[in-house]
């Protein structure tokens, strides 16, 4: 049984980080596909739940990813693989700022990775977190260079397409698919709205890549199309 008073801190800090929006039922399925109970995770692994919530407030954990609407903490299922990577959890600060040459960012990135917010990830690992962003930023100045309109700049010939769905289907696989929750939290569109499905909406695939892929995804009518989501700090949309 879990220690109500740790759960009700736990729910405190993660609306204090995520402010405090509604789960609809298409939240909450989302949610349970992608993501597990924590007293479930914790009960397959031989986990003392409560020391997990502890780790949490201690800042040693990520706090769980979502709240369903029954109140279960919902976790991503690897949330204990960076710390068995790191040697446990005293060391998993150093082991996974040391990831990021400037100090600054490195510890920029791991207050983020405390929030739970890297819901954006499939696979929460300091490489994915670095590729991401890397290919957000590539995608996003392909978008905007594409929008100048300018004589010299890259149009959207066969091959400037090829790269910029290669970009977009690396991106895509890092990804799950968000849910409305995650528009309100981060107070806007996520980086799938703008990276993904935007690009393949406005720049479709031509020639036989276009039959092997399928039609372009859906875009959201109301999101500029190469304007990158914003990111409340420590958000990770």
């Amino acid at each position: 049984m879990a220690d109500r008073a740790l759960a009700r801190r736990i729910a405190e800090r993660f609306r204090e980080v995520n402010g405090d929006h509604p789960m609809t039922a298409a939240d909450d399925a989302y949610v349970t596909a992608q993501f597990v109970p924590l007293e479930d995770l914790c009960a397959s692994l031989g986990r003392d739940s409560d020391a997990a919530r502890r780790l949490m407030l201690e800042r040693l954990l990520p706090l769980p990813g979502y709240l369903r609407s029954d109140g279960a903490e919902m976790v991503p299922r690897d949330l204990f693989g960076l710390t068995d990577a790191a040697g446990g959890s005293a060391r998993l600060r150093a082991w996974f700022t040391a990831h990021w040459e400037d100090r600054a960012r490195g510890e920029a990135e791991w207050e983020a990775y405390l929030s739970g917010q890297y819901v954006c990830l499939h696979e929460v690992t300091p490489a994915h977190i670095r590729r991401k962003d890397e290919l957000t930023a590539e995608i996003t100045a392909e978008l905007a260079a594409a929008g100048t309109g300018t004589a010299d700049g890259p149009g959207p010939s066969s091959a400037w397409r090829a790269a910029l769905h290669a970009r977009v289907d690396e991106l895509d696989a890092l990804e799950p698919a968000f849910t409305a929750y995650d528009r309100l939290r981060f107070g806007g569109p996520t980086s799938r709205d703008t990276c993904v499905d935007a690009p393949r909406a406005l720049f479709p695939r031509v020639g036989p890549a276009a039959r092997v892929h399928g039609p372009p995804g859906r875009q959201r009518t109301s999101d500029p199309a190469v304007t990158p989501p914003r990111t409340p700090p420590g958000a990770r949309p």
